[in-house]
């Protein structure tokens, strides 16, 4: 009897793996592992070379971010005396506009140090590279911890996101890329820290002077390349609280050549003989423009040194023009005659391509539309998709809207979509075809759906999606302004799909990323739910949430009205 029971620990398992595979995995992960250090370690040493003034102040120990503008370092202080304060550096790429830097630390330094909003620190500048030192806010991942958040503590992170947003919105900043990556949440200590402001725009009244002209350029790009604009160099650009810039001491030339432009740029020496801090020299062009300052780099060159830049020139503008005469007539041509006929149509003309698979004459003398687009696919507002040219701070409420959809739902990324068509298309299944095309008429925008698709009841939606058994009696007629139109959910639907019931082929590659391995948790514990307060999601969250996500962005409520919600009734300010 016992000896059929036993089991020979000494002999392998039939099942068991071979111990070679074991050795051959971590071999893999380690190798793996040392690669990433090294490259790391080679990151940290080109930065100190770049910035050489670092390493008497921080000691990188880590590279804990890089996006496409730039790559934030964990470092600590080098105090004399008390405990070692950890510091985030973000390395800003060489290439980035000294505007546009200039703005970002101007958006850091007047609205950042409270309301949940990242502050700075120090600014490093040596030539082209620039290092923004912040204070260091230890934070979990959005996506592991996304599931394991009880209801309450969704309530805060919510009302925390909107604080910080109606901190920034209050000096007419517009982030523009609001996302989980980009609210830092330290979940033991309940802290809180917006970051990233190198794609911020301002409003029509921004208080941050910058912004002003990064604006500027979007109107340029949108049709007023004509127009000139010009900066001086005042200290008053950057107001507030300037943070403290420790520079290296001048050893080059004065005149610095920018790989995206060919204008001079002076470098103003204070009376200690360093360098000036980023966006107080002026003496550069702005956004490649004509440079009209009077007090030019090349202001003290002599005039016979001018007169030979300007005949070499000449020269080669001539050559160039000389070998390609024929081809810029036709081009000068073919722009007059555009200009003309599309003058020469009036307005109300109609095209007669509407709802065809081909492009008439008159669509293709229209000018392009060209607006902000700037954000991350899957949390870009409608009037961004559709390319309205005056976009507000609406636009951030409605990147908190999808935040708190994922929270409501439990999925992550909720919206995923290859283009702007497909991501307009996966917000119709949501929000219902038939009021976005109205929403969009208010912006004089037209939207062409082949099918009317219902909008979602987001109480139904959220629920099925985590699992649990939808409230019908928490559901009155009036609470959204959907429920008459939405469709009742078959007991056949797939929990792990987010798409009304439509087919495939009316959306092609339009279904919402609910359920790949990249980050969506669709298993829910009842138990483990229900005692986190997700069995008693009130009305007013669900109301909250269809403000969020009104298609009309002058209605979609804002910030400092969200904190007055009913839904933060007992969280006071």
């Amino acid at each position: 009897m016992e000896a059929s029971l036993g089991i020979q620990t000494e002999e392998p398992m039939v099942f068991s793996p071979p111990r070679d595979r074991f050795r051959t995995d971590d071999s893999l992960k380690k190798h793996e592992q040392n690669f990433k250090l090294a490259g790391v370690k080679k990151d940290i040493e080109k930065l100190y070379e770049a910035v050489p003034q670092l390493s008497n102040l921080f000691k990188i120990t880590d590279k804990i971010g890089e996006g496409t503008f730039s790559s934030v370092y964990l470092a600590t202080a080098q105090l004399q005396v008390g405990p070692e304060e950890k510091i985030a550096l973000k390395h800003l790429i060489p290439t980035s506009h000294p505007v546009r830097i200039a703005a970002e630390l101007q958006c850091l330094t007047v609205a950042g140090g409270q309301d949940n909003v990242m502050g700075v620190k120090y600014c490093f500048r040596k030539n082209d590279h620039v290092v923004i030192a912040m204070p260091y806010l230890e934070h979990e991942s959005f996506l592991d911890i996304l599931n394991s958040l009880s209801f309450q503590e969704v309530r805060e992170y919510m009302f925390n996101l909107f604080k910080a947003l109606k901190r920034i919105h209050h000096f007419g900043i517009v982030h523009r890329d609001v996302k989980p990556s980009n609210f830092l949440y330290n979940r033991r200590l309940k802290k809180y820290a917006l970051v990233d402001f190198g794609l911020a725009q301002g409003t029509h009244d921004t208080k941050i002077e910058l912004l002003k002209f990064v604006q500027s350029k979007a109107q340029q790009e949108g049709g007023s390349q004509n127009k000139s604009h010009r900066i001086t160099g005042s200290k008053s650009l950057l107001s507030g609280s300037t943070p403290r810039v420790l520079d290296q001491q001048f050893t080059t030339k004065p005149s610095v050549k920018r790989p995206y432009t060919s204008a001079h740029i002076q470098v103003k020496q204070g009376k200690d003989g360093k360098e000036g801090s980023v966006g107080l020299s002026a003496q550069r062009s702005v956004f490649g423009e004509r440079n009209f300052n009077t007090h030019s780099s090349i202001s003290h060159e002599s005039s016979a040194v001018k007169l030979v830049k300007q005949s070499k020139t000449v020269d080669v503008i001539s050559r160039k023009l000389a070998t390609k005469k024929k081809t810029i007539s036709t081009k000068v041509l073919n722009s007059g005659v555009i200009k003309r006929t599309a003058s020469s149509c009036p307005a109300s003309l109609t095209c007669d391509c509407y709802a065809t698979d081909k492009v008439c004459s008159i669509c293709l003398l229209r000018r392009q539309q060209v607006a902000p687009r700037a954000g991350t696919p899957g949390f870009r507002a409608p009037e961004v998709l559709t390319k309205c040219p005056n976009q507000t701070t609406a636009i951030d409420m409605w990147s908190a809207g999808v935040i708190f959809l994922s929270l409501l739902s439990g999925r992550y990324p909720f919206y995923k979509a290859s283009d702007d068509l497909t991501a307009l298309a996966q917000i119709m299944t949501i929000r219902g075809s038939r009021e976005t095309i109205q929403a969009a008429k208010t912006l004089g925008k037209s939207i062409l759906c082949s099918k009317e698709v219902p909008a979602q009841d987001l109480r139904k939606l959220c629920e099925q999606l985590r699992g649990l058994e939808p409230q019908t009696d928490k559901l009155p007629s009036d609470t959204q302004g959907h429920a008459s139109c939405d469709p009742p959910l078959s007991e056949n639907t797939d929990h792990n799909a987010c798409l009304p019931q439509m087919s495939q082929a009316q959306l092609t590659g339009t279904s919402l990323q609910t359920g790949d391995s990249n980050g969506l948790r669709g298993h829910f514990d009842a138990h483990t739910t229900n005692s986190r307060g997700w069995d008693q999601v009130p009305d007013e969250a669900y109301d909250l949430l269809d403000k969020l996500l009104d298609l009309n962005p002058a209605s979609r409520i804002t910030a400092e009205a969200a904190l007055l919600h009913p839904f933060f009734k007992e969280i006071s300010l």
